[in-house]
């Protein structure tokens, strides 16, 4: 394949097919579905598999060097190939499912804070995205996948970000 070099202002080299670059357009990278990488992976992180949410209970490695990861749901459980399964982006329901609530919204920002007043997640509703992503004590940290955020959740707390789970129960009245 034929790589074209070109240099952007605010940008570095960029290093992409010929066919992707045209002078009169900004750079643009083609679509393409979201990988995981199996070593952003942990146990008990959340992955979509053919269009279902799974819990990763497993990861392990074939004779062959091939990456497995073993998922399960309340229903069933086996194991696929980890490039089979893809993230799960973030939303305001999956924040809400994590223990955030809505504290601030406006026509440019929604912000979600958890009961730790030190854990929030703002999502920029401009085309720019900055505010995007997990800010801890102020910090920001680029998160826009339900793995990575349970990822650091375990990492800086030592436990598990509880899952809220929300039933409906049929009384008599």
């Amino acid at each position: 394949m034929n790589f074209q070099y070109k240099l952007y202002p605010r940008h570095s080299i960029c290093k992409l097919p010929w066919y992707q670059i045209s002078p009169n357009q900004e750079l643009q990278q083609p679509k393409k579905q979201s990988i995981m990488n199996v070593m952003d992976l942990k146990i008990k992180n959340l992955v979509e598999y053919k269009s279902q949410i799974f819990t990763v209970t497993e990861i392990f490695q074939s004779d062959n060097k091939q990456y497995f990861v073993k998922i399960e749901s309340d229903n069933e459980g086996f194991s696929v190939p980890a490039e089979a399964v893809t993230p799960i982006k973030i939303t305001e329901e999956w924040l809400e499912k994590f223990g955030f609530s809505r504290t601030y919204s406006s026509d440019l920002r929604i912000r979600y804070e958890r009961p730790e007043i030190f854990i929030k997640y703002d999502i920029d509703l401009s085309s720019n995205k900055i505010v995007e992503g997990l800010k801890i004590y102020g910090n920001n940290i680029k998160c826009k996948y339900i793995h990575e955020f349970q990822n650091i959740f375990r990492s800086l707390f030592g436990k598990e970000a509880a899952q809220n789970n929300y039933f409906l129960i049929a009384t008599e009245s």
